[in-house]
């Protein structure tokens, strides 16, 4: 079974917020992370991540691995915090706007990040990546059985 502390959720949730994939190695307690191939394509991998992939692969069962949000995941997770968190009638509207454009994300970001609201962003977002490592959590443990 599967647990992890609080820190080390915390940990994974940060990385994966940065376009990580992590791996926590069961017999270690140990949190590896490589860039996630899709944001990542085009990046050469250390000698170390080779190294990491090569026990990932030679030990699969040891291992267990955390992604990021889907974007549509992601999509939701910005509309929740414009429904709960901005009580401007106004920046609301464009907020939710700018979600309903090509690029949302970007236009979602560039307006939140002159706002008042880019610190309780910061803290919404790590704590519904928490949510979602928890999640993982659960179901690997539920696969395990």
């Amino acid at each position: 079974m599967l647990t992890l502390t609080g820190q080390e959720i915390e940990k994974i949730a940060g990385l994966l917020q940065k376009g990580m994939i992590c791996f926590y190695q069961l017999n270690n307690k140990k949190i590896h992370h490589l860039p996630d191939d899709e944001d990542y394509f085009n990046y050469d991998l250390t000698p170390e991540e080779e190294d990491v992939l090569d026990e990932i692969d030679d030990d699969p069962d040891n291992f267990a691995e955390f992604t990021k949000l889907e974007a549509n995941q992601e999509h939701q997770v910005m509309e929740r915090f414009v429904e709960k968190i901005v009580k401007e009638k106004g920046f609301q509207d464009e907020l939710f706007n700018a979600l309903s454009k090509p690029k949302a994300a970007t236009g979602f970001k560039f307006l939140i990040e002159d706002s008042k609201y880019k610190e309780k962003w910061s803290e919404y977002k790590l704590e519904k990546y928490k949510d979602w490592v928890l999640e993982q959590i659960d179901s690997f443990n539920y696969s395990d059985e």
